[in-house]
């Protein structure tokens, strides 16, 4: 429990949080020993490992064996669990439970299901949310950080007005924060930030890596997710195909 209240106060300390986004317990060990405050799990990259795509493909058990990083880096460590691995609200409750057991100190959870198009009705997401916060309180995880990613910006034309109202709604039935990935706008953020009463969480992307920048507009969570293992990755593919192409491994012992 100590990691919940230390993950949480972390979102309302002066200065960004900046999360490290990692996808093993070899990424999270140097995640920690780099010195970032806390790790967020990225989906994306977990599923990479495993030779899958991301979208909830890889079995759950197989996910929770992954998130068991936590026991093993001191600070607080939060999963994502994309939609919830489940096609009702009971099993994707359960599921949040069986997370919070492993010792994360929160969660991201989305409004997009994976196996049907769009986002969740509003109403439905708001009571599933209300479900999980109830779940987690009466099982003893009070103040656990749901942070309730919506994913307008990446499936609406004109997302910014819903994207207001569902995160509005969305805190008001129990999310501790939000998460709109997707988002570049920096007029339309420092307007969010003025207007949801929670910590707001974006992501990195291309014209959005400036942490002092975002602090500055209201920011308070920065999360790069899948970029640092797409760059490994990428830098993999380069070294062994050199190695088969030049039949030499001398580039491996240089600078």
């Amino acid at each position: 429990m100590t990691n919940i209240k230390e993950f949480n106060e972390l979102h309302f300390s002066k200065g960004l949080l900046i999360l490290g986004n990692a996808w093993d317990l070899l990424s999270a060990l140097i995640l920690e020993k780099s010195g970032f405050k806390a790790i967020g799990t990225t989906s994306w990259g977990i599923a990479n490992s495993l030779g899958y795509s991301d979208g909830e493909l890889i079995d759950f058990e197989r996910h929770l064996g992954i998130i068991l990083m936590a026991d093993n880096v001191k600070i607080p460590v939060t999963a994502d669990i994309e939609a919830g691995y489940g096609e009702t609200a009971e099993k994707i409750v359960d599921n949040v439970l069986r997370t919070a057991d492993v010792g994360v100190a929160g969660i991201n959870i989305e409004d997009s299901p994976k196996k049907q198009k769009g986002l969740r009705d509003l109403s439905q997401h708001c009571s599933l949310l209300l479900k999980i916060r109830e779940a987690l309180d009466y099982n003893g995880y009070e103040d656990f950080y749901i942070n309730a990613r919506t994913d307008t910006y990446f499936q609406k034309e004109n997302p910014f007005p819903e994207t207001v109202e569902r995160a509005k709604a969305y805190v008001e039935n129990g999310a501790s924060g939000i998460f709109i990935p997707g988002i570049t706008n920096y007029d339309e953020i420092k307007e969010i930030t003025l207007n949801i009463g929670a910590p707001l969480n974006v992501l990195s992307l291309p014209g959005l890596t400036n942490g002092k920048e975002l602090e500055e507009i209201g920011v308070k969570r920065f999360s790069f997710g899948n970029a640092l293992t797409d760059k490994i990755i990428d830098l993999l593919e380069q070294d062994t195909a050199r190695i088969v192409e030049l039949n030499d491994t001398s580039h491996l012992y240089g600078n």
